[in-house]
């Protein structure tokens, strides 16, 4: 079983924390033993692995099978220009590992798919999607959907980001299901429909603020505090400065005569 009391070193480091009501000692003690998987240690996944070892997440899984390169240090922000060539994970980890040192890292050196990911999922509470392809978006989604666990999702584009909270096996306050991911978007669009950041570009500091809130809504889900953005899809736009909310919600399924 997993030992979450704190010692003094964590208690002096989480203390802005302890003394937030909303959290206290309580709260932190569920953070430090929270297990959540991350997908993707790029430009989403930086900013949401930097933020959640500094929160003190007592265990952080990576899963990514790709290698630091130089043009991903515009927003990849968790490497360093020494890292390139490094993989992803490794690099991260280190990183983590400089910042806290309370922090466990798992490490999964390799794409997530159809045939892992079910048996990797399972190891952790909650899972961050931080890809940049709607094949492993949905895979992670369907996934998480079927064994019951969180999912915190998030895009971005060009200067375009969203999130979402999908708890899809739990009903809300009002009684109905929550919605899933399918629920939000029922289909993948068709190849080539979407370009991709390499084809269209993205300003860095956009991964910075949708990967933060993904981090944000993580502490909320493990912490049990707030209302998570279950339910809503939260939509920034940079160039105008706006955020926007719509809400969406479980579709109605019509029976066959």
């Amino acid at each position: 079983m997993t030992n979450t009391s704190l010692n003094p070193s964590e208690i002096a480091r989480y203390a802005r924390h302890i003394i937030l009501p909303e959290l206290g000692g309580a709260g932190q003690q569920k953070l430090k033993a929270a297990r959540v998987l991350v997908i993707g240690a790029g430009g989403l996944g930086a900013p949401v692995l930097q933020y959640l070892a500094a929160a003190g997440i007592g265990t952080l899984g990576i899963v990514d099978d790709d290698v630091v390169s130089l043009s991903n240090l515009q927003r990849q922000v968790i490497h360093q220009t020494a890292d390139i060539g490094q993989t992803k994970v490794d690099s991260a980890e280190a990183a983590i590992g400089a910042l806290n040192p309370h922090v466990t890292v798992e490490t999964h050196a390799f794409r997530l798919a159809a045939d892992n990911a079910e048996t990797l999922l399972r190891q952790y509470d909650l899972v961050i999607d931080g890809s940049d392809n709607f094949d492993t978006r949905y895979l992670a989604a369907d996934t998480a959907a079927a064994i019951g666990i969180p999912l915190v999702t998030g895009a971005v584009g060009r200067f375009d980001g969203s999130l979402t909270v999908l708890i899809p096996y739990e009903t809300g306050k009002d009684g109905e299901p929550n919605p899933s991911y399918r629920d939000l978007f029922p289909e993948k669009p068709p190849a080539g429909v979407v370009p991709s950041c390499v084809e269209a570009g993205i300003i860095g500091a956009l991964t910075g603020v949708i990967g933060t809130l993904q981090a944000m809504e993580a502490i909320k889900v493990i912490a049990g505090i707030g209302e998570p953005l279950v339910g809503r899809l939260l939509m920034y736009d940079a160039l105008s400065a706006q955020f926007s909310t719509i809400r969406y919600r479980r579709r109605k399924t019509v029976k066959a005569d």
